[in-house]
């Protein structure tokens, strides 16, 4: 809680120093893009952690990428089994919205 008045109260300086009017709205829209944010990274960071946990996926040679819930994954791994098992393991963490995969290789 600190840190979000913190953020706001430099928010209200800055507005106040460039003469701008500080309405609810700015500042909830600038917390809710906040809050994106940190959940699409917290879903990368864990979608990448459960691939590397996991000794059925090459986790080094899929790259993950989040936006605004979506989880997009590319490069190659062996089989389609395991293609087919980091999307399923991706789908499984909260808060992922969805799964594209189109970038995501088998090459045998």
């Amino acid at each position: 809680m600190k840190k979000v008045t913190r953020k706001f109260t430099g928010l209200v300086v800055l507005t106040a120093l460039m003469g701008m009017p500080l309405t609810y709205a700015v500042a909830n829209e600038t917390m809710s893009e906040v809050q994106d944010v940190v959940s699409d990274s917290w879903i990368t960071s864990k979608v990448k952690s459960v691939f590397l946990s996991n000794t059925n996926i090459s986790g080094l040679d899929i790259k993950v990428e989040t936006v605004d819930g979506v989880v997009a994954l590319s490069g190659e791994v062996p089989t389609m089994v395991e293609r087919d098992l980091a999307i399923a393991k991706a789908q499984e963490i909260k808060g992922v919205k969805g799964v594209a995969a189109d970038a995501l290789k088998a090459t045998r």
